[in-house]
């Protein structure tokens, strides 16, 4: 293990300067934080783990954004607004200090951006690889979180930004296909979670697509008791992006969501300046997903965790 003074030392260089008021100057064993007035907590955790959820050589500070904002898309369906997040953080003994001063780094300007700060965490040594994980706090009103089991037949099927984008940023990353002015690999490193547009009263349920559409509309569907169709001919992807990413390929942090008909107008205006593209709709039936247009991936469509 990291040598207590060494620790300590470290955590206040580099992850102090990020605490919020809740997190008592990193000194304690615990936060301490009051919900805002009348809401109700939200709470979300993610792990990313390097050659599995990002390349090894990628750059810290561009690890830790993404960290977050996986964290910040669970709160975005849910309708939630950011508070504050716990983080623990295990590396290699060998991990030279840049490596830490980079990941704060993009931690503070991504704080910054979304309006939350850190609560507190944990730091270990460990053989390796990097391991990290992140739990997120959000608050609603009462009652008005978002949830995945609102889906009602005759609702249809949205999704923000475009498909596919994310996977194929990872090939791009790794050199596998050409990505000139780095735009595909950018939108694997940086997701954009859609905070403000799943709300509720305005949508019937939502998750955001980290797994594969196919496979997380499927479970839009299983917590809903319906059946989904999607039309691959409606699917928002630039000409790059193969079907098959689009539908399967992971790492979108987009959003799905179930609009009542009669909410379309207004979910447009809840978007603002991000696209929102009809997809399919849901209907009466067992909990599955049809798919129009094109044959459903192989394995299911989507990312397995085990």
């Amino acid at each position: 293990m990291t040598a207590p003074a060494e620790e300590f030392a470290r955590i206040a260089r580099h992850f102090r300067p990020l605490a919020g008021a809740g997190a008592l100057d990193l000194l304690d064993d615990a936060a301490v934080i009051a919900p805002p007035p009348g809401r109700e907590l939200v709470l979300a955790a993610d792990a990313m783990v390097a050659g599995v959820h990002f390349l090894p050589d990628d750059p810290p500070d561009l690890v830790a954004r993404k960290l977050l904002r996986c964290n910040l898309s669970d709160l975005a369906a849910m309708a939630a607004v950011p508070l504050g997040y716990l983080l623990t953080v295990s590396v290699p003994r060998s991990t030279p200090d840049a490596w830490f001063a980079a990941f704060a780094a993009g931690l503070a300007q991504d704080q910054a951006a979304f309006g939350l700060a850190l609560l507190g965490g944990d730091t270990t040594a460990t053989p390796g690889p990097v391991s990290l994980s992140l739990t997120i706090l959000g608050s609603v009103a009462p009652g008005c979180a978002v949830r995945r089991s609102g889906a009602r037949p005759g609702d249809l099927l949205f999704v923000t930004g475009r498909l596919g984008e994310g996977a194929l940023g990872l090939r791009a990353a790794r050199g596998e296909v050409a990505d000139p002015d780095g735009y595909f690999a950018d939108r694997y490193h940086l997701p954009q979670p859609r905070l403000g547009i799943a709300r509720h009263g305005l949508v019937s349920a939502a998750l955001d697509v980290s797994d594969g559409l196919v496979q997380d509309v499927g479970h839009l569907c299983r917590a809903s008791g319906c059946a989904a169709e999607i039309d691959a001919a409606l699917l928002p992807r630039l000409p790059a992006v193969p079907l098959a990413l689009a539908l399967a390929g992971g790492d979108d942090y987009e959003l799905a969501m179930a609009v009542p008909p009669g909410n379309v107008a207004a979910l447009g205006a809840a978007a603002g300046a991000v696209m929102v593209t009809r997809i399919g709709r849901f209907h009466a039936g067992p909990p599955a997903v049809t798919l129009l247009g094109a044959a459903l991936p192989p394995g299911g469509g989507g990312w397995s965790h085990l």
